[in-house]
């Protein structure tokens, strides 16, 4: 018996909208129980401030203790929403310095993860600040964070050249930044990055390969790391970020079938990590706003916004966007 023409017309409608409804974006790759992490970890590092050095060694304890307890789960957690500092933090504070470190401790806990022995040094700051051994091959690392209203990046704020020369006799090195403050269309660090063998990479494409080591053992993960420093070792020079990116992204996605359809869920997570980050840092700027406004004298609670340049930082946040990055294929 067929349905009648008003109730087909209605069940039509109705499986429509569930299919807008599941295409629908929203933060289904990153939960709030991770929003609440990264939450209690932007505290953590608050409070541990002060000793520099015992303050890290306290750090890494507890981040490993807790990825060896909870796994992946927590790694990817943390990768995924680590490149953003918090607005919150004072310029040049212990607190922002150690939110630096806690970048490189989390880059030596993925290379682990990988299979790759990780060191973070602390000791020189005229060297990286994680050394890698692989099984045919080492490098070093550096992991970057940045602020999202900081109002301009220049080639010294990714350190390629720097690199280089803190490979102290190793073939590779690899420059590791949230994928939206990357740029996308054209920057002499591509052409530097090229010119002296260094990896420039993204969270996101880490994110990937810990759910490729996860799946298909961590063996293929490092090859397939290697199979991304060799390519850009074959690359032509050039400050197109198209051509770099696409040059990567490729090299990835053939290492194996299955990162095919890690790659369409990252692609969606990178959109929602830009909101998330954006959500806490305007949400930040706001309470300093408050407080600022809840100065009794009139002529300081003015002068404290114009010095603050809250609006300025507010629009620079407001502008950031995914960078497309990993849709250059």
């Amino acid at each position: 018996m067929s349905l009648p023409s008003t109730l087909l017309a209605k069940t039509v409608r109705k499986v429509k909208k569930i299919r807008r409804k599941l295409m629908k974006p929203d933060f289904k790759q990153i939960t709030e129980e991770q929003i609440e992490k990264r939450n209690y970890w932007i505290g953590e590092i608050e409070n541990l401030s002060g000793n520099f050095g015992d303050d890290f060694d306290r750090l890494q304890t507890k981040l490993r203790s807790e990825i060896k307890a909870e796994g992946s789960h927590s790694l990817l957690s943390h990768v995924r929403l680590c490149g953003a500092i918090p607005e919150h933090y004072p310029h040049d504070s212990s607190a922002e310095k150690l939110y630096s470190k806690y970048t490189d401790a989390l880059l030596a806990e993925t290379f682990q993860f990988l299979g790759i022995t990780s060191l973070v040094l602390t000791e020189r700051s005229d060297a990286a600040d994680v050394e890698c051994v692989a099984r045919d091959y080492s490098f070093v690392a550096d992991a970057k964070a940045f602020r999202l209203s900081r109002t301009a990046k220049n080639q010294k704020d990714f350190k390629v050249q720097a690199m280089d020369n803190w490979k102290n006799g190793k073939i590779y090195a690899m420059v590791v930044c949230p994928s939206y403050q990357l740029p996308s269309r054209s920057s002499q660090i591509y052409q530097q990055a090229i010119s002296r063998n260094v990896c420039i990479f993204s969270y996101s494409h880490l994110i990937v390969l810990i759910q490729f080591a996860e799946k298909h053992g961590k063996q293929k993960a490092e090859t397939a790391l290697k199979m991304i420093f060799e390519m850009i070792g074959r690359l032509q020079p050039s400050k197109d970020a198209q051509s770099y990116w696409k040059a990567l992204n490729s090299t990835l996605l053939n290492c194996h079938d299955y990162l095919s359809k890690v790659w369409r869920r990252e692609k969606r997570a990178t959109l929602e990590v830009v909101e998330i980050a954006k959500r806490e840092a305007l949400a930040d700027l706001a309470k300093e706003r408050e407080r600022i406004m809840r100065l009794p004298r009139e002529t300081a609670l003015r002068e404290l916004v114009r010095k603050s340049n809250i609006d300025n930082r507010e629009t620079m946040i407001k502008r950031v966007s995914d960078s497309q990055i990993l849709t250059m294929v």
